[in-house]
């Protein structure tokens, strides 16, 4: 089965084609990254407008790759939530457009179900029940996968998303955007210890997390050696923040493990692309006997090569979106029927 998929959730202008969940035909995305480096983050009017202009070259391109058109596909899948509401119109609106010309099935898919599809594309014998720790730029979850579309969230972020702290740390450290990038490189050369960090905790939910602490630490710190005149060694600020960071995503994903005797454990998100976190999580499971399934540097990121592998298994659920469907800026992992997604 062959499935056109769509992303447009926020930066990223992406469509593949997909063959029953795991294999991709196609995989194109565009991205935005160079023009809205100058306004250091994402610019919610500019991504929608440049999602209207590339969206339907993305599209044939797609299909184009994998040899189809759109009456020789099976479906159309395409992200309805959660992300930038107008830029996730443009996605929603072209996809509906498209399955009623060529007469196809629309199937709705939530973003982060997709970023935890893109290990079944990685690992094509990866299969449900698995725990999942998505960490990205709006996201931090611990997610128990018990089936491939039902999924239970363990802990979570109480503020700042992993990504989004490593983000505004590296504003702070005039990284530019993404920051997350530069900060990972920058904290190879760098002393992990020279600046203590608070860790994140969460008083009686121990595996929730919290960055926004640990992010004004770094500003805090910045400013206080800015009034004073003191260097500040970046590397090692970057190594520091980074540790505190990742210590606190990999601790909890091996705390839900043993508290739900989990052997199967899997990442995903644009934040399981950094290098010291990838490096500590292999360690730790190699340590401890557990499966780890993690998906290439290049499905890490928004793409529609997820979209489409949770796509299928979303058709396979029968989780058809109706003409009314609508796009929605935040919904739970745990809700993902086209219902969810109603007018």
């Amino acid at each position: 089965m062959k499935i056109l998929a769509i992303e447009s959730s926020c930066d990223e202008t992406a469509a593949a084609v997909v063959e029953d969940g795991r294999r991709v035909l196609s995989s194109v995305v565009h991205t935005q990254i160079a023009e809205h480096r100058i306004y250091g983050g994402v610019v919610p009017e500019i991504a929608s407008r440049r999602h209207i202009e590339k969206i339907d070259m993305v599209v044939q391109k797609a299909l184009d790759d994998a040899g189809q058109t759109a009456h020789t596909i099976d479906a159309v899948a395409v992200t309805a939530g959660p992300g930038l509401i107008g830029a996730l119109l443009v996605g929603v609106n072209f996809a509906k457009g498209l399955a009623f010309m060529a007469e196809k099935p629309l199937v709705p898919v939530h973003h982060i179900r997709g970023h935890i599809a893109a290990n079944y594309i990685a690992s094509p014998d990866l299969e449900p029940p698995f725990l999942c720790l998505v960490a990205s730029g709006g996201h931090s979850l611990i997610v128990d996968v018990r089936d491939y579309t039902e999924f239970h969230v363990l802990g979570r972020s109480r503020d700042d998303a992993a990504g989004e702290a490593f983000d505004k740390a590296a504003r702070a450290m005039g990284l530019g955007y993404p920051g997350g990038v530069a900060l990972d490189r920058l904290a190879r050369s760098g002393d992990d210890r020279r600046y203590p960090f608070p860790r994140p905790h969460v008083e009686g939910a121990p595996l929730d997390m919290s960055f926004s602490g640990v992010k004004t630490s770094v500003v805090n710190l910045l400013h206080n050696a800015a009034q004073k005149g003191d260097e500040v060694d970046l590397p090692s600020l970057c190594a520091s923040f980074e540790r505190t960071v990742c210590e606190a995503l990999r601790t909890r994903l091996f705390a839900a493990a043993e508290q739900t005797g989990a052997r199967v454990l899997s990442v995903a998100g644009g934040v399981s692309a950094n290098t010291r976190l990838r490096a500590e999580l292999i360690e730790e499971a190699a340590r401890r006997g557990l499966r780890l399934c993690m998906p290439p540097l290049e499905l890490t990121g928004d793409n529609a090569a997820m979209i489409g592998a949770q796509g299928y298994f979303e058709f396979c659920a029968g989780h058809l979106a109706p003409p009314s469907l609508n796009a929605v800026a935040t919904l739970s992992v745990e809700r993902g029927a086209p219902e969810h997604f109603a007018v």
